[in-house]
């Protein structure tokens, strides 16, 4: 039987002394079916998880032929995502670990064992909604505001520490951290996984969705992700995909450079204006253009943050030496 493009794309590399396994996407370029370089980089994060996940059975050598004809055929047809992780908040949250107490009870009831019960890829839940602003303008706010929402949710943070060590792949980010997409930003992207599958060290893009519809914030610094329902993140959390039409791709150009007194803010906004007149519900939007080298860190995620405010999936920066940078801040 012929290879698949999983087998035909794994490749390695080394590197300070270890060995890396990783998906190469030329693969599909050298089977005559697509030019890589002509690719949008989101399109080509989502080909590389098809190609790194290809099963045989979710996910098959016809759905990574369909995206990869990306552009060529009206983009027709459907593909399957499986995010490297999922990032929840506490209000929308706190019902997916529910549901994965439920499934422990419900197999404990029928004598199994409880511990197979995880979530199969990272789960992050960033308690940062629970917050009520009591006192204020006093030296004293933060602290008495933070002793009442502890006594307020009590029994709900007990439960959310109790699932910190009862689940595997699952961790609670403590209140008073900040808010879920800068934390998510500034602690829990990489930018790039590196995790151990079938004994091999493999390296590829970081990708979530998460319980937010600002969650497209981290798509700032080139780790493509997107808010989802409430039954979207538990499937993704269980190692299910969510399926969705072959998105279409609006490129903006950035040009120039902001003028002197402008902002992010301002950027972002204008941004928003030209997009809600073009239309981009449902649609991917990528930035690029030599303008992209002027724009920050903070001002990308600005402007990604805005992706629910101009109708789109998500504002997708790829990835380039400014996002890597990540990795210098000290936050």
């Amino acid at each position: 039987m012929a290879a698949n493009f999983k087998e035909q794309s794994k490749k390695h590399f080394d590197l300070n002394g270890q060995s890396y396994t990783y998906y190469d996407l030329k693969a599909v370029e050298e089977q005559g079916i697509t030019k890589v370089s002509k690719l949008p980089y989101s399109i080509r994060v989502l080909l590389e998880s098809l190609l790194r996940q290809e099963d045989d059975f979710v996910i098959t050598d016809d759905h990574i032929k369909a995206l990869s004809q990306f552009g060529k055929d009206g983009n027709e047809g459907e593909v399957p995502f499986k995010p490297s992780r999922v990032i929840l908040q506490d209000f929308t949250g706190v019902p997916a670990v529910v549901d994965l107490a439920s499934l422990r009870k419900a197999m404990d009831d029928v004598g199994g064992d409880i511990t197979k019960i995880n979530p199969e890829v990272p789960v992050d839940l960033v308690i940062d909604h629970s917050v009520q602003v009591d006192s204020y303008a006093n030296p004293e706010a933060l602290e008495r505001n933070m002793k009442l929402e502890f006594e307020r949710n009590y029994e709900r943070y007990q439960f959310l520490n109790w699932a910190t060590k009862a689940f595997d792949n699952y961790n609670a980010v403590p209140p008073a951290t900040g808010i879920v997409h800068q934390v998510n930003l500034e602690y829990l992207a990489s930018v790039v996984h590196v995790r151990d599958v079938d004994g091999e060290k493999t390296a590829f893009p970081d990708t979530l969705v998460g319980t937010d519809s600002h969650t497209t914030m981290i798509n700032g610094i080139g780790v493509l992700g997107w808010g989802v329902g409430g039954i979207e993140a538990e499937a993704g959390m269980l190692g299910q995909p969510s399926y969705f039409p072959i998105p279409e791709v609006i490129g903006v150009r950035l040009v120039n450079s902001l003028p002197q007194g402008a902002t992010a803010t301002d950027l972002a906004l204008r941004v928003t204006q030209e997009l809600r007149k073009k239309g981009v519900v449902g649609k991917f939007v990528e930035f690029f253009g030599p303008g992209v080298q002027h724009l920050p860190l903070a001002d990308r995620a600005t402007i990604a943050n805005m992706a629910p405010e101009y109708g789109a999936t998500c504002g997708f920066f790829p990835v380039d030496d400014e996002s890597l940078k990540i990795y210098e801040v000290n936050w």
